[in-house]
């Protein structure tokens, strides 16, 4: 499991690729509470690539807040990959940052079922050139207590963004 040191050594390192492409990031969280935006916010200086965070831990804080349809919460349920792309697409919106990170899961110890068991995390990452969007998402299922699920959400959530390409990248191939 991540330590406090580890999490902080990622963030800084999130920090230096966004500074160094002139890009902010915008947090939408709901299983982590915040935590991926305090832990950027622990990086000093912080305050030049780190837009804001949205938790958005209830449904209707997703729709009101960040524009995700009330049709997709009812057909996937909020740990799903169509919500969590729309959770991040509607970061990027509101925000006017240029990448966005968001996660939704089942932390426990209770809430998990057959097909979403406890453990169970949908995360997205959006970035935006302000021209076009590209938008990925990924399933990851975490051993653990709800404090292990937890803390490994904001270390592959970190971990994403540290995977992005630079704006362009991707027309220059």
């Amino acid at each position: 499991m991540p330590t406090d040191e580890a999490l902080f050594e990622l963030a800084e390192r999130v920090g230096r690729q966004l500074l160094g492409t002139r890009r902010r990031l915008v947090t939408a969280e709901s299983c982590t509470a915040g935590w991926i935006a305090k832990a950027v916010t622990d990086v000093p200086d912080s305050s030049y690539w780190f837009e804001c965070g949205y938790v958005v831990y209830s449904n209707a804080a997703k729709v009101r807040d960040l524009g995700v349809s009330e049709q997709t919460l009812q057909s996937h349920g909020a740990v799903s990959e169509p919500v969590v792309r729309e959770m991040a697409a509607g970061a990027l919106r509101v925000s006017g940052a240029e990448v966005a990170v968001a996660v939704s899961g089942i932390a426990g110890p209770r809430g998990g079922t057959p097909e979403k068991p406890v453990g169970t995390v949908w995360f997205a990452l959006a970035a935006t050139d302000g021209e076009s969007l590209d938008l990925v998402s990924r399933l990851e299922r975490f051993p653990g207590d709800r404090e292990a699920v937890r803390r490994r959400t904001v270390e592959y959530a970190l971990q994403l963004i540290l995977g992005l390409q630079p704006p362009g990248a991707r027309a220059a191939q």
